[in-house]
């Protein structure tokens, strides 16, 4: 089917009507990007190419300089010619068509290379979980780059490039990460030791930033929340999605990683139940499925999430390709943004602020501690009054008296 010889108007009205069932892209755009693929189908002819091997990052972006270096007013950019080149390659795929896999060039990851292989065989003698382990891996990445730019070898490295490290890392991180990136690098330097890799142990001169100030309250006020939720506007996509997300949040103290993971078959619309996987333990929780949730749930699912999908995640992104939400920064942004149009401010606006609003809510209207453990799905009562610390109400209960 795809672009053969007196089809490509066929094709090209075929990619319209995907684009319009998505429900994603106004006319006006559909009419730009119709415009941009006609030129890349052209382009492709002239140059004797064959446009299915050229639907990729690196064939659109030569379609799109080759275009603007010809425009008589250069108006056009190449990256507004790319992105209509990739939409019509997602049409495709969807349509059923093989297209090749769309990938950009990325920055180099050495979370593969030969050192951290074998460091990560060292901490798996060591007893280091999957978890820890990936963490690990993620912070080195950094450190390597870093080596990378400066050009110094792991044998040759040197203290400043360590303060050069959680320099670069303070710009982007939380006081608690930074402290997890001291700790990585620490461990790390201590295996070159004991390797042999370095002759002197710099893991002993390497001091992690302290806490001295408390972190502010996570939870926030019950009628932040219920002023963020109506705030919302049901009537677009984004409206209909994020308030589904928010809503189950703060209904079942759910975090961005279970979100995340909830796939369609997890709902069971007869027997009005939600399954939960909490990503850290892998542990299912079985919740009923409250009708609100059930409602903003369904509205979604009818008439906001795409229909042509490969994914059964149930919250995706919202322009394509349609894949599942990777991060909890998503949820983060989600939330900061409702916040912000409802004049809601807070210390702290992460992806857990509603997460610990819904266990003090719940202490509040008198739930038992045990039971808000197992609706968070914790096995440790210890890592459940880490959520409940801040019912400052409930801990002025709890008061003794000043002795005179």
């Amino acid at each position: 089917m795809l672009l053969v010889e007196g089809e490509i108007e066929g094709v090209v009205t075929a990619i319209e009507r995907v684009w319009r069932d998505e429900r994603r892209l106004s006319e006006a755009t559909i009419a730009q990007y119709r415009f941009y693929f006609l030129r890349f189908l052209e382009h492709c002819r002239k140059s004797r190419l064959r446009p299915r091997t050229q639907l990729t990052h690196a064939g659109a972006t030569r379609f799109g300089r080759r275009y603007v270096r010809g425009s008589p007013d250069r108006v056009e950019t190449v990256s507004v010619a790319r992105t209509a080149v990739k939409r019509a390659a997602e049409a495709l795929r969807s349509l059923g068509e093989t297209v090749p896999r769309w990938a950009s060039r990325r920055p180099e990851d050495h979370r593969d290379a030969p050192i951290l292989r074998e460091y990560a065989v060292y901490l798996r003698q060591h007893g280091r979980s999957q978890k820890t382990l990936t963490n690990h891996l993620w912070h080195l990445d950094h450190l390597l780059k870093l080596l990378q730019r400066r050009r110094r070898t792991l044998r040759g490295i040197r203290l400043e490039d360590i303060d050069a490290l959680i320099e670069e890392r303070r710009r982007h991180c939380s006081l608690r990460t930074l402290v997890d990136v001291c700790h990585v690098v620490r461990s790390f330097l201590r295996f070159l030791h004991i390797s042999g890799r370095l002759k002197l142990d710099l893991a002993q001169s390497i001091r992690a930033p302290v806490r001295t100030i408390h972190r502010p309250p996570r939870a926030l006020p019950w009628q932040a929340v219920q002023r963020i939720l109506r705030g919302i506007k049901r009537t677009s996509v984004q409206g209909r999605r994020d308030y589904a997300m928010l809503l189950m949040m703060c209904t079942y103290g759910c975090g961005a990683g279970e979100l995340i993971r909830l796939r369609c078959r997890d709902i069971n619309w007869q027997g009005q139940k939600l399954q939960l996987v909490r990503p850290k333990t892998g542990n299912e929780i079985l919740l009923p499925l409250l009708p609100a949730v059930a409602r903003a749930v369904a509205d979604y699912l009818r008439h906001g999430r795409p229909t042509r999908m490969s994914t059964e995640a149930v919250f995706v992104r919202l322009l394509p390709p349609y894949v599942p939400l990777s991060s909890a920064s998503a949820v983060r942004h989600c939330l900061q943004r409702h916040a912000q149009r409802a004049g809601v401010t807070a210390a702290f606006l992460g992806s857990h602020a509603l997460r610990h609003t819904h266990a003090c809510r719940q202490m509040q209207i008198g739930t038992s501690t045990k039971l808000i453990g197992d609706i968070l799905g914790h096995r440790d009562p210890e890592s459940t009054s880490a959520y409940l610390r801040v019912s400052i109400e409930h801990l002025r209960r709890l008061a003794l008296p000043v002795p005179r």
